[in-house]
Order: structure tokens, then C-alpha cells, then sequence
């Protein structure tokens, strides 16, 4: 045993020593005043070689029915109007009634493009790209309430307070618009949804995450003139003096208040170049009338899909365009009426869907922009009301396209009368990790430490999609 007394003070001896010693003193002090000057939102490297760059998410809010428009099933035509078979098991509706009847579609089905995908003539454009479609009919969500089926497909979770996957792939990747927002949502004109705004927002990340809310309309963003008489040199005087004010005392570390100090920079910079950006009526005649601007009832979810492109096409990491929005069947939410309310939500969708698709590809920009359809649920085999259908989280259909993900094909199956996946069953999770690996994010190491904990956007491990990314 040693007799060596225990040694409770070390004097440095070399540089080395020194470095080390000074850890938690003047180095602790250097890297904070590093980390603070530091920008959250530029570029990062990505965690293995990336497919994506961008995503844009068509979000069909409400449930659109996948018995409509990319799920044929002609038995449960044949059975419309009697009880379900008992061999197909049960399901729990939120309003669908224990002597409900089957409802068999009005829709008819073709197949398409070289791959033969089968499509409803609900979707008459969409139908024209299906060779660029990776159709997953087996999606399963865990809520069949629209609040709770909601957070989990944007956050994971059902319940809100978690950071969106818009935060969650800007938190990891950073973006490449300096003077656009990294993260963009364009809600609906026709209101709020049921989870409302939280389900898009950062959560727990800093805020400097949180999403941008454009306005629906001409005009997505107000003020982004220079106001009369200020010149251009004399707001960025303005600006530079409000940093440095605010950089003198800082109180510690205050995440909220260094995203203020960010957005400040950004809205400077939007001034000089989101006017241009956000300006669709700049495209070609060609161009709008591809996406349906300028007619109805295309016009404004067109316009919606064109500044999408436009804003990727300058860096903007993750764009979410909702089609649908406001109560009841604004949405795409037929408990009334499936005909009347799906014939409407397409007509507004469907052409601008089809041309934001065909644009990316003719500009090249499609090998890197990762497109993602569907909404929180689909809709129910059985009838409610007689004609509606009621929210269906046991199996339904979202696609994607572009992005490295391999189109032209049909992933997973439904039961024979679309009441159940029973093939390749994908959750959202699924979806969530299939994202993140084409833009070179690793589901586990895209974590943060909340409360002792290390989340994630997948909770619990999520699957790539193997065949959809080849």
C-alpha cells in the first residue's frame, strides 16, 4: 500500500497541463463567446451521404380517403350497404356507428405511366406523374382523433410541446437560405386546424427552429417594402446598432432572445430579397397556368405550390403547404358527404400537386427535393351519416416522390375492403425515418437533450422504407 500523501493540489508544469487545467476557466469563457457568435441556422454536414436537400410537404388536412384515390377495392363495392364480415376484424371510429353498412366509391380506377400505379380519376393530373409516385398504401397512426393523429404525424407524438420534423431536419441540417426562413409553413385561407399551430412549432428545440407562418393570399408576408424615404444603407445602420445593443449585456445563455436577435437579421435580409421570391407573378404564363394561377378553383393552392418551389429553389430547408383548413368539411373531413367533399378538395389540389411535381423535374431540382402527400388519417370502409366516411388510422395511403426515393411504385396493402394494413405496414415513425435518411440524418444521433433525456423525433425506432429508397 502507498505511503505517497494524496495529492489535492497540482501546479501546472506545460502547456499541455495548462490547456487542460483551463477547461472549465478561460477556455469555458472562449468557447461560450465562440458558441454565442456562432450561426444555428448554417449549413451543417450531414450524418452519411445525402439523397435530399429539401422536403416539401403537401399536407391534405383533414383524412383524404385512400378508398378514393389510390386504393381500389372492388370487393367492398360489392358488399356496399351490408354489415362488415366479421373475418376482417374491428375497428374503433370516432363517430361510425355499430350497425353501420359498407360504402363502396363512385371513383373509378386506372393504372398509369409504365408502372401501371393505380390512381382514381379523382386525381386526373396526379394520374400523369405516377412514374414519379412511391405510393405506401399501408400507413398506420396510432390517434383517430384529428388533434392527436395530427401531432404525431408533424412530431411524433400526440401530444403537443415536441418539436415538428420541419425543426427537426432544420435543427440538423441548418439551411442554406440566408435571407429567407429555413422553415415555412403556408396554412390554408379557410383557418386553423384542430391541433392548431403548435403542431408545426419547435417544442423543445431553441426557437431559432420554430417555423415561419406565411399568410394565405397575394401576399404572404406584409411590410416587406422599405417603408418611404429609408433608404437601404440606413435600415442596415439600424439594425447593426439594435445587435450591438442588444449584445452588450447579454443575461446568460437565452435562447429566445438570441432567436429575436436572428429573426431581426433575417426580416433585414427578406427585405432585399423575399420581395422577388415571394412575387410568383414574375413565372412565365406558361408556368402559372401549369399550376392553375389565376383561375379557380386553383388559384390559391397553386399560387401556395409555386412559392414552395420558388422558396427551395433559394435554400428554404422544409416547406409545408396545407390544402385544407377551418371547420368541419373545409377540410378534407367527409363525414358528410365523401362525393361532394372530395370532388371539391381535389379540384383546388390536384393541378397544382401535378405541376409542382413536373416543375421540380424540368428544372433538375426534383433528384433533391424530397415531396411528401397525405394527411393524419384516411377515411373509413364503412358509411357515416350514409354518404361520409369517418377518420381510418388502421390503414391508409400517403406517397412520396423525388428526393432519391424510387417512384413509379406501390408499397404495402390494405385488407381486401381497405379496412386494415396488412402488408409492409409502415407507421408514421416510418415515414419520420425514411425523411431523415434521405437527407443524411441518423434517427438516433438527431437527438436533444430534454429533461435528463435524449429525445428524437421517432420516440421509439423507426424503419427506413427500404423499398421506397432503393
Amino acid at each position: 500500500m502507498s505511503t505517497k500523501p494524496e495529492e489535492h493540489v497540482r501546479y501546472t508544469r506545460n502547456r499541455r497541463e495548462f490547456l487542460t487545467d483551463s477547461m472549465c476557466g478561460f477556455g469555458a469563457l472562449a468557447f461560450a463567446q465562440m458558441a454565442q457568435a456562432a450561426n444555428p441556422l448554417a449549413p451543417k454536414p450531414s450524418h452519411h451521404p445525402a439523397k435530399a436537400k429539401n422536403v416539401i410537404f403537401l399536407f391534405m388536412a383533414g383524412g383524404p380517403s385512400h378508398l378514393e384515390t389510390f386504393d381500389p377495392k372492388p370487393l367492398l363495392n360489392k358488399l356496399s350497404g351490408q354489415k362488415r364480415p366479421a373475418e376482417f376484424g374491428e375497428a374503433k371510429y370516432q363517430f361510425v356507428q355499430n350497425d353501420a353498412k359498407l360504402l363502396g366509391t363512385k371513383r373509378s380506377f386506372a393504372q398509369y405511366g409504365q408502372s401501371g400505379l393505380w390512381v382514381s380519376d379523382l386525381f386526373p393530373h396526379q394520374a400523369k406523374i405516377a412514374d414519379d409516385l412511391c405510393v405506401i398504401k399501408s400507413v398506420t397512426g396510432d390517434m383517430v382523433v384529428h388533434s392527436a393523429a395530427q401531432y404525431q404525424m408533424m412530431t411524433g407524438r400526440i401530444l403537443p410541446g415536441f418539436p415538428s420534423m420541419g425543426s427537426w431536419v432544420v435543427y440538423g441540417l441548418g439551411s442554406e437560405a440566408s435571407s429567407l426562413p429555413s422553415y415555412c409553413v403556408l396554412p390554408d385561407p379557410d383557418g386553423a386546424l384542430e391541433a392548431g399551430q403548435p403542431m408545426y412549432m419547435n417544442g423543445f428545440l431553441p426557437a431559432v427552429y420554430q417555423p415561419s407562418m406565411l399568410r394565405p393570399g397575394p401576399k404572404p408576408v406584409l411590410n416587406l417594402d422599405l417603408p418611404k424615404n429609408v433608404q437601404f444603407d440606413s435600415r442596415r445602420k439600424t439594425i447593426d446598432l439594435i445587435k450591438r445593443l442588444n449584445e452588450q449585456n447579454p443575461d446568460g445563455e437565452d435562447p429566445e432572445f438570441a432567436a429575436r436577435m436572428s429573426a431581426y437579421d433575417t426580416a433585414f435580409k427578406m427585405q432585399t430579397e423575399a420581395p422577388e421570391v415571394f412575387d410568383v407573378m414574375k413565372e412565365s404564363p406558361a408556368t402559372l397556368a401549369m399550376y392553375g394561377v389565376g383561375q379557380e378553383p386553383t388559384d390559391d393552392y397553386g399560387r401556395r405550390c409555386l412559392l414552395a418551389r420558388r422558396m427551395v429553389e433559394k435554400g428554404v430547408r422544409f416547406v409545408c403547404v396545407v390544402s385544407g383548413g377551418g371547420p368541419g368539411d373545409l377540410q378534407w373531413d367527409a363525414h358528410g358527404d365523401i362525393e361532394e367533399n372530395h370532388l371539391r378538395m381535389a379540384a383546388q389540389a390536384d393541378q397544382p400537386i401535378a405541376a409542382l411535381i413536373q416543375d421540380l423535374k424540368q428544372r433538375g431540382m426534383l433528384d433533391d427535393t424530397l415531396v411528401l402527400w397525405g394527411g393524419e388519417f384516411g377515411r373509413s370502409p364503412e358509411a357515416q351519416t350514409g354518404k361520409g366516411r369517418d377518420h381510418h388510422n388502421l390503414g391508409f395511403t400517403m406517397w412520396m416522390a423525388g428526393g432519391g426515393i424510387q417512384g413509379g411504385q406501390s408499397i404495402g396493402n390494405t385488407d381486401a375492403i381497405g379496412l386494415k394494413a396488412v402488408e409492409d405496414v409502415h407507421h408514421f415513425r416510418d415515414i419520420h425515418t425514411t425523411i431523415l435518411h434521405q437527407l443524411g440524418l441518423n434517427q438516433d444521433a438527431l437527438s436533444f437533450l430534454h429533461q435528463g433525456r435524449k429525445e428524437r423525433l421517432t420516440e421509439i425506432h423507426g424503419e427506413v422504407i427500404r423499398k421506397a429508397v432503393g
